[in-house]
Parts: C-alpha cells; structure tokens; sequence
C-alpha cells in the first residue's frame, strides 16, 4: 500500500485542462492520496475533481482567490471541513498556482504585468502556505513551490523581470518556511523548470525538444513529499 494512502494533499493552480496540476494531482491519487485541487476558476477546479471522481479517486474542488490572505483562510477551513479523516492534518501542499508572462524591455515594461507575477506566483504561495501551517504541522507534512530555472544563478530572465523576479520571491519564501519550520516538522523544497510540456506552452511556444514532461515534475514532487526525502530541505531541484 502506497505511503499516500488516505493521506490528503492540497493542491493549488489545478484548473485548466492540460496543466502541469492535472497530471500532478493525478500521480498522487493513483498513489493513494486524498486531494484537495484548489484555483481561482470555479468551473475548471470542478470539472479536474470531477474526472477524478469518475476515475475512482477521492478529491474536492474549492475555489478562490489564494492571493488574498482571509480566502485562503477559508479555503484551509473549507479543506479540512471537506476532509474529515484526515483529522486536521495536510501531508503535503504543492503551490503550482502562478503564470507566465513576458515583460520585455524595462523601459517600456508595463507596471501591471509586474504586480500580476507578483500576485499569482507570490502572493498566492505566501498565503497558502499560512493557511495551512497549522495542518501542515499537524501531519508533519511537506511543501514544494514551483519556481523557474530563469530565476536561478545564471538563468536566462532577458525581457521577463517581473516573472523572474516573483518566482526569486517564490525561493526566498520557500528558504524561510524551511528554516522557521524545521523544528516544527514542515519540510520544503523547490522545483525550478524550464518550459513544462503543457497544452498552454505547446500552444503558444510551439514543438520543441527541451520541454519538461509534466510526467517527470510529478515524479520529483511524489519523491520530496515522501518518506524517502525526510531529510531534504530548503533544496531547490532545477529541471532541465
């Protein structure tokens, strides 16, 4: 029997078909997990849920807007209430809300391209990620953020500031939950690709031979929410 089973894991950016959140969330639950798929769209959430349902799977769809402190609240609230056996406890939380956007030259950047980075991949982390401190500490749990291998050392961020800079933001919350937690139980980690195979890159950016399979990003997340990674911390993981 899987170490997921029954275990719940929350799930957040899991609406749009073809995303790296649908095949994530589907990795985990053939393994066993409970989950909870979270995202600002109502309709898509529900219907990711749905298909899972159909599979057999357990999972609950709850949505709204992670980038305000009181929602995600909520949200936790709403989670936990939906899943009573797992007694207050998240396993794991996975932040794959964000999005990608060009900025271009900063000179004639627009100000509200910065603030929306900010906003989806930030600020969305930050205030999920204390929502469910407190479960994650009941379930000595885990949390990984997505970042992008342009906002580490040398990574190429020419013409996207803002998406660069937010997913900086992104490491420097995940170093300082690692840090603060450590004691408490919460590990968390990174993953830092370049462009992920979904149905939203191959649209816009077209074939290509570097893309990361959503496959191979689930594989690394099932490995640093699992017993095996017990010791892993405040570690980014680039996927190249």
């Amino acid at each position: 029997m899987s170490e997921y089973q029954g275990k719940l894991v929350v799930l957040t950016g899991v609406g749009r078909k073809g995303q790296a959140g649908e095949m994530i969330a589907r990795m985990f639950a053939e393994r066993g997990a409970a989950l909870a798929l979270l995202d600002v769209a109502p309709d898509e959430v529900n219907a990711r849920a749905d298909e899972l349902r159909a599979a057999g799977f357990v999972a609950t769809a709850h949505a709204g807007d992670l980038s305000n402190a009181d929602e995600a609240m909520r949200i936790a609230h709403e989670v936990l209430t939906a899943h009573p056996s797992a007694n207050g406890a998240v396993h794991a939380l996975i932040n794959a809300a964000g999005g990608f956007g060009m900025t271009g030259p900063l000179d004639t950047s627009d100000p509200a391209q910065w603030r929306k980075m900010f906003t989806i991949s930030a600020d969305t982390a930050y205030c999920a990620t204390r929502a469910f401190l407190p479960a994650l500490r009941a379930g000595q749990g885990s949390t990984v953020y997505f970042a992008s291998a342009a906002s580490l050392p040398g990574g190429n961020a020419g013409g996207m500031a803002a998406y660069a800079g937010a997913k900086s933001a992104v490491l420097t919350l995940m170093r300082s939950v690692a840090q603060d937690e450590r004691e408490k139980g919460v590990r968390a980690n990174a993953v830092a690709p370049v462009a992920i195979r979904t149905a939203a890159n191959v649209k816009s950016m077209g074939e290509k031979d570097n893309y990361v399979d959503r496959e191979s990003v689930a594989d690394v997340l099932l490995f640093l929410c699992s017993h095996a990674a017990r010791n892993v911390s405040g570690q980014v993981i680039e996927l190249a």
